[in-house]
């Protein structure tokens, strides 16, 4: 408790808190809600193709949006730990936060699977998709549906 306690008494989460500027929280919630648009929305792209959207478009087209996401969950990431340094307190002791981090978590290692084993796999266009794929991209899914669900939650339960 006394690093969360030092965290928060910091001079940039007294900054973010309640510092008296766009570039403060609101900024900083913008770019965590955009950058999980980003992610949730090019994911979604991906997944759909893996589920047989657009049969016609190649996996390669798609893959370079892989880094977009990484960039953008960076982004998210990075805003993320700068709204929690904040006010860590409530989060810490917020069952809603855990979730949420363990499907952020999940969804990510979803992403990474996908993307290693399909959109980088020269053949993956060239024979159908193993029933593993689509599992891959439904969880996906649900994991970033769950994440979101569970941020937002927290708006009104921490």
């Amino acid at each position: 408790m006394e690093l969360l306690l030092w965290l928060e008494n910091t001079s940039f989460a007294t900054w973010v808190r309640e510092g008296n500027t766009i570039f403060a929280y609101p900024t900083i919630l913008f770019l965590h809600t955009l950058g999980l648009a980003t992610v949730v929305g090019l994911s979604t792209v991906l997944n759909l193709r893996v589920l047989g959207i657009a049969r016609k478009l190649p996996f390669a087209v798609l893959t370079p949006f892989i880094p977009v996401i990484w960039i953008a969950f960076a982004v998210t990431a990075a805003s993320g730990v700068a709204l929690f340094v904040a006010n860590p307190g409530p989060r810490v002791e917020s069952l809603v936060f855990f979730i949420k981090l363990v499907f952020v978590a999940l969804a990510v290692a979803t992403l990474h699977l996908m993307a290693k084993r399909i959109f980088r796999n020269p053949l993956a266009d060239q024979s159908p998709l193993p029933r593993q794929a689509r599992v891959l991209a439904v969880a996906s899914m649900l994991f970033w549906v769950a994440a979101t669900t569970a941020g937002r939650l927290m708006a009104y339960i921490v």
